[in-house]
C-alpha cells in the first residue's frame, strides 16, 4: 500500500546555506534597481550554467549557487565597469575583513 507523504511535515528548507538566498536576493535587488534586466539574467545565468556543466562541474545545489554569484558578480562588473583586478582587489579586503572580525560582530572594511 502506498501511503502519500504527510503534509503535516516540514518543508525541506529552500537552501542549504544563508549565502545562497543572499545571493538570489541580490540579484533580484539589482533587477528591480535596473541594474540588469531580468532577461539579461536569465540568459547570462543559463549560459553559465550550461558552460559549467561543460567543464564538468557536478550537478549540484553548491555548484548552481556559486555560479548565480559568479553571475551576479560578472553583470554587476560589466554595468559598473569593475575590472577583474578590482574585484580581485576587493574580494580580497572582504575576505581579510572577515577573518579577523569576531563571530556575531559585524564585518567592515
Amino acid at each position: 500500500m502506498l501511503i502519500p507523504d504527510d503534509p503535516l511535515r516540514p518543508a525541506e528548507p529552500a537552501f542549504e546555506a544563508a549565502w545562497q538566498a543572499e545571493a538570489l536576493a541580490l540579484a533580484d535587488s539589482l533587477v528591480k534597481a535596473g541594474v540588469f534586466s531580468a532577461p539579461e539574467w536569465s540568459d547570462c545565468l543559463g549560459t553559465r550554467l550550461r558552460e559549467a556543466e561543460a567543464a564538468g562541474a557536478p550537478d549540484t545545489l553548491d555548484t548552481y549557487y556559486k555560479v548565480v554569484l559568479e553571475t551576479v558578480e560578472a553583470l554587476s562588473a560589466a554595468r559598473a565597469g569593475i575590472s577583474k583586478a578590482d574585484q580581485a582587489k576587493r574580494r580580497a579586503e572582504w575576505e581579510a575583513a572577515y577573518l579577523r572580525t569576531p563571530h556575531g560582530q559585524p564585518v567592515t572594511l
